[in-house]
């Protein structure tokens, strides 16, 4: 059998107490990703990939970003070079990415599910990699489907536009062969981007379509999304997102919104003092809608989004022209939680930063509303996008450990648009597992493999189970409540 280079089964683990917590309690639990931009048509169809450069390459921001820094020209990264120059270009980089994540990610990937652990990638291995992985990529275990059955996968919540149809999640749950849950989420942000008048009401255009509304003013604004949000609920959904550069809650009147909504519908454009009352109202109706269906509502705050005006004209968004934004989050954000809970309507909520300078605020904030009812009802999401990394999620697991309760985090996620993202639970569950086994270790907590490794297991899948309130598997039994 070929020797680990370097992704061994001990990877990240560094004391016997952390070995002992991730293989007896971390690694074989099946993967809720309950937030993740994967292609729904690609898992209704269960697409085969025709190579490594499409599966790993195709739509990676992460990767295209690190390969123009390393001086890579755009052809070879979001151009139309043949797939082998791009990958050969991307292989070239890896060696330079030592102490970046994707480092780690690259070699996660290749080990699961491909099974290439014996050597680096570079220049040298390029070929004899490209090669292997890509005649696996032939094989039924490493279609769309195959692949989220390897990484055991129970469910997935992708993110979905109001107006989309939900064809390929109805197509999904209709398919007994596939035992993988895909359910939709709720991400209305174009129902707020209101900076762009003329893509504003060309989506609104496409939303009367889809409620069957003739959408005039704001009260039959409400309606239409109200029944798309009713679809959805009746395809499954019970999570919402939101992409907020900060948390707005100013104050406005009905009247106030009314007339902004019909300024915005004659093609006019708003003031910022009108779109932030806009966005606030929005935030506000959006919630009343989750808390009324008993869902989760997600707040994911603090990008600064296509900062390279000329780059995101010729490559659109998501092309990794975005970074961390500093707006001023903490005031906003609890006017906007506590005008829900002021009448008891604030739905389960999970909040991410991107900067990581708000960590001890999410981690704070989230107490002023736990309110009895459930454990954790609100969340300080997991560590996100730039801070997706050995040294971001540690600090989000130290921040919520001494200002919350870690035993009652919901874990992990992939917020990948990737099928071999998966290995971003594996990377979660073996750092967590390190941070507790060097607790043990070091006396501050105690060393009960029981306690401590019940605790890991929550944290990894049954919190999440919980807490989402889908009807998945229990692995291993009942989990019993720690004491």
């Amino acid at each position: 059998m070929p020797k680990d280079v370097f992704i061994t089964e001990d990877f990240l683990l560094e004391t016997e107490a952390a070995k002992r917590l991730y293989h007896e309690f971390a690694r074989d639990l099946p993967i809720i990703d309950y937030h993740c931009h994967l292609p729904p048509d690609q898992v209704a169809r269960d697409h085969r990939f025709r190579n490594l450069a499409e599966i790993w390459l195709g739509g990676d921001h992460y990767k295209w970003r690190a390969m123009r820094t390393n001086g890579v020209p755009e052809r070879y990264c979001t151009g139309d070079a043949p797939d082998y120059e791009k990958f050969a270009k991307w292989a070239e980089t890896v060696p330079r990415l030592l102490r970046n994540p994707l480092y780690h990610w690259t070699h996660l990937e290749l080990k699961r599910p491909f099974g290439i652990s014996d050597r680096l990638l570079n220049p040298q291995t390029a070929r004899s990699i490209w090669d292997e992985c890509n005649a696996k990529l032939q094989q039924p275990d490493f279609s769309a489907r195959g692949i989220m059955r390897q990484m055991n996968v129970v469910l997935v919540c992708t993110t979905d536009d109001p107006t989309d149809s939900l064809e390929h999640h109805q197509a999904v749950a209709g398919d007994a062969s596939f035992g993988i849950r895909m359910l939709p989420t709720w991400r209305p942000d174009k129902g707020m981007a209101v900076e762009d008048v003329p893509a504003f009401n060309a989506w609104l255009d496409r939303l009367a379509q889809a409620a069957d509304v003739d959408i005039r003013d704001f009260a039959g604004y409400l309606d239409a999304l109200r029944r798309r949000h009713d679809f959805f609920h009746a395809c499954g959904c019970r999570l919402s997102d939101h992409g907020l550069d900060t948390a707005y809650a100013d104050n406005y009147t009905a009247t106030e919104i009314d007339a902004i909504f019909k300024k915005l519908r004659t093609r006019a454009a708003v003031s910022p003092v009108e779109a932030r009352q806009f966005k606030s109202a929005m935030l506000y109706e959006f919630g009343i809608m989750d808390h009324a269906k008993n869902w989760t509502q997600q707040f994911h705050i603090g990008p600064m989004r296509n900062c390279n005006s000329r780059l995101f004209a010729r490559l659109g968004p998501d092309t990794g022209f975005d970074s961390i934004g500093d707006l001023e989050i903490a005031s906003p954000l609890a006017r906007m939680l506590d005008r829900l809970d002021r009448t008891d309507q604030l739905a389960r909520t999970i909040l991410y930063n991107l900067n990581p300078r708000d960590n001890a605020v999410l981690a704070t904030m989230i107490g002023n509303f736990q309110d009895g009812t459930l454990p954790g009802k609100l969340q300080f999401g997991s560590a996100w996008w730039f801070l997706d990394q050995l040294d971001g999620m540690t600090q989000q697991i130290e921040t919520l450990s001494q200002m919350g309760l870690l035993s009652r985090f919901v874990g992990m996620l992939t917020d990948s648009r990737s099928f071999l993202s998966y290995t971003r639970h594996e990377y979660f569950r073996r750092l967590l597992c390190n941070i507790l086994g060097g607790d043990m270790t070091r006396g501050l907590v105690p060393h009960d493999l029981a306690l401590v490794g019940g605790m890991v297991a929550d944290i990894c899948y049954h919190n999440a189970a919980s807490y989402l309130g889908f009807k998945l598997p229990a692995p291993g039994g009942p989990r019993k409540p720690l004491s």
